[in-house]
């Protein structure tokens, strides 16, 4: 069974949000307590409460900065360096602070992400990118906070269908700016990130929020059918005149017990003794059947389309397979509907000895079919062929059924 991290992107992304979402989720508030206190910028303490937003219950993620009484020019120059943080001296902030490898790695990433989207939003190097908005001591302490209660739920599948963006405008350090502000386009066009138009006035995805997403995500479709196994909701601070959260879902794959592929692929190029000890391989490893078609491919050349059934879970087992040991370079596969009938084995004894004999039943249909490793060891046995045991064996086995 697959996991999966949904980020539902129904009021947008941003970084407290998806930070108070994971923590709702169950991922450690004790490590991420420690991550924080070890961070060599003192300047904020951070609150999680419950709360709600038009009713609808989740957790809020709070970063608090320290406003100290200070002279005008102090206070101007205190600014100023929070203005002033560039990539470097993020990077350093976070190589101080005590965490995983991992979530560290992650931390970085989802900073380069932003560092490059406002670099060429305002054309220059990425190193000279000031973080203003992201670099403020609230964007650091999302970032490693996410990083961290990511790394702490272990989840390495994490799926973004679309964000939800407002329309407008929205004040920042450059003025009134529109929505989507350029970081957040500059992410969602690099990353191929789907962003759906809503009328709701203001900012409803933050560059934090795009970057996260756009760090953390391997796919961009649901599973076809998913049980929800938990579920944490982050609150937003903005009102939007509706509830504003963002959900993060973790989900099981459902796939039908009995779902099963058919996986094809034209071969044209492998000998007739590589394609023998491919079918062996395959089904060996448990396929429910292998079988080759002779065909005709380009050029007019004679080929064989190699097809295995089997189940869900050991589709990846059979496409190693096939690629390690034919000279193909592609496949196809799809998934199929497969209705059996029931079996059950049965034994019966027979003049030659005892035999195997497979029943299958359907509603008010019913077969017996003697199992030819079983016939063919007694028909060798006993010198007679392999049709007057298998005769023998099939009418003993409907007779004993039927008395």
């Amino acid at each position: 069974m697959s996991q999966y991290l949904y980020l539902e992107g129904a009021s947008g992304i941003s970084g407290d949000m998806l930070v108070a979402a994971l923590l709702d989720l169950g991922a450690s508030r004790d490590k991420l307590n420690a991550v924080l206190k070890s961070l060599p910028v003192q300047e904020f303490d951070y609150e999680i409460m419950q709360k709600s937003s038009y009713s609808i219950s989740g957790c809020d993620f709070k970063v608090i900065l320290h406003h100290h009484e200070h002279s005008h020019e102090e206070e101007y120059a205190e600014h100023h360096h929070h203005e002033h943080r560039h990539l470097a001296d993020v990077e350093e902030i976070i190589d101080k602070a005590e965490m995983s490898d991992k979530a560290r790695n992650l931390a970085k990433k989802m900073f380069k992400i932003v560092a490059e989207a406002e670099a060429k939003a305002h054309g220059c190097a990425v190193e000279e990118v000031h973080f203003h908005e992201v670099g403020a001591v609230d964007s650091i302490v999302d970032i490693i906070s996410i990083a961290v209660l990511i790394d702490d739920l272990g989840i390495d599948e994490v799926i973004v269908k679309s964000l939800n963006e407002g329309e407008g405008f929205v004040m920042c350090q450059h003025g009134r700016l529109p929505v989507p502000v350029p970081a957040v386009v500059n992410v969602a066009e690099k990353y191929g990130i789907a962003l759906c138009p809503t009328n709701d006035d203001g900012e409803m995805v933050t560059p934090t929020g795009i970057a996260a997403a756009a760090a953390l995500r391997t796919k961009d479709k649901l599973p076809s059918a998913y049980k929800i196994r938990k579920t944490g909701i982050g609150l937003g601070k903005k009102d939007f005149g509706h509830a504003n959260f963002l959900r993060a879902m973790i989900l099981e794959d459902d796939v039908p017990e009995k779902q099963m592929f058919v996986i094809e692929t034209n071969i044209d190029d492998s000998t007739a003794e590589e394609l023998g000890l491919a079918m062996e391989k395959l089904m060996n490893a448990g396929a429910a059947d292998v079988h080759f078609e002779p065909c005709f491919m380009k050029k007019n050349r004679p080929a064989y389309v190699l097809r295995v059934i089997t189940s869900a879970e050991l589709v990846p087992q059979m496409e190693d397979i096939i690629f390690r040991n034919t000279s193909t370079i592609g496949l196809r596969k799809y998934a199929v509907e497969r209705r059996c009938m029931k079996r059950e084995m049965m034994k019966v004894k027979t003049s030659f000895g005892e035999v195997e004999v497979k029943k299958c039943f359907l509603d008010d249909i019913v077969r017996y079919n003697p199992e030819y490793e079983s016939v063919k060891l007694l028909a060798e046995k006993n010198n007679v062929t392999f049709r007057r045991v298998f005769d023998e064996a099939r009418r003993l086995a409907e007779a004993s059924d039927n008395a």
